[in-house]
């Protein structure tokens, strides 16, 4: 099962970005080689009938939180509970969003206590699409907070062996779905497919969220 927390890289271009995900920006970044919790993200949101590329926190809050501070760290979801959970039950009828990545991590727990990190991506180069939900927090003194989380599913049998739960991947073809006004969205809350997705084993060095140079995806021999 993972024992660490989601975590994932976006190495693709803001060209290849932006060809995929349509939204209106034109945004210059960095490769990311391991994102993690609360660090800021790129979101696609749409908006006034148009995709936008937004920064947001990696940690939801429910507008209704008074206090940031008094809640436990909302970095994912999971999906299959959300229409009985009222802290994401706005966010998933109003508020769903993309998360480009180039892929993400998962860690199969391996006799002994140690843990084996994979990076799993989309078999053909090129950026995926990860499941999300967002709010904005106001707070008394009128500042804001674009937070957001992505979902989890239970694992299928090819990534079952490494982890029981995996990140929900959007296909494209279910952008305008996902991110539009439609109250039933359940039928794309699913994990990525075995026969469009790899998993290699990497370094331990996504562990530590001060490694983020291009070691954490170089795989490795187990």
């Amino acid at each position: 099962m993972a024992t660490r927390g989601p975590r994932y890289a976006l190495t693709a271009s803001p060209e290849e970005v932006q060809a995929l995900f349509g939204y209106r920006e034109e945004v210059d970044f960095p490769p990311r080689y391991k994102i993690a919790p609360p660090q800021p993200i790129a979101v696609v949101n749409r908006f006034a009938g148009e995709r936008h590329l937004t920064l947001m926190r990696w940690g939801f809050v429910p507008a209704w939180v008074k206090d940031p501070s008094t809640i436990s760290l909302l970095a994912s979801a999971r999906a299959e509970t959300l229409g009985k959970r009222p802290a994401f039950a706005a966010a998933y009828r109003y508020r769903r969003c993309l998360m480009p990545a180039s892929g993400f991590y998962l860690w199969q727990h391996r006799r002994g206590g140690e843990n084996q990190a994979f990076f799993v991506s989309a078999a053909s180069p090129g950026p995926i699409a990860l499941a999300g939900l967002w709010e904005t927090w106001g707070g008394a003194d009128g500042s804001e907070i674009d937070t957001a989380c992505l979902l989890t599913i239970p694992a299928d049998p090819a990534i079952a062996p490494i982890s029981a739960r995996t990140p929900v991947v959007i296909a494209p073809a279910d952008f305008e779905e996902w991110l539009g006004s439609s109250d039933s969205v359940e039928a794309l809350l699913r994990p990525p497919g075995a026969d469009l997705y790899s998993a290699q084993p990497v370094s331990a060095l996504v562990d530590s969220v001060r490694n983020d140079g291009a070691g954490p995806v170089n795989p490795v021999k187990t």
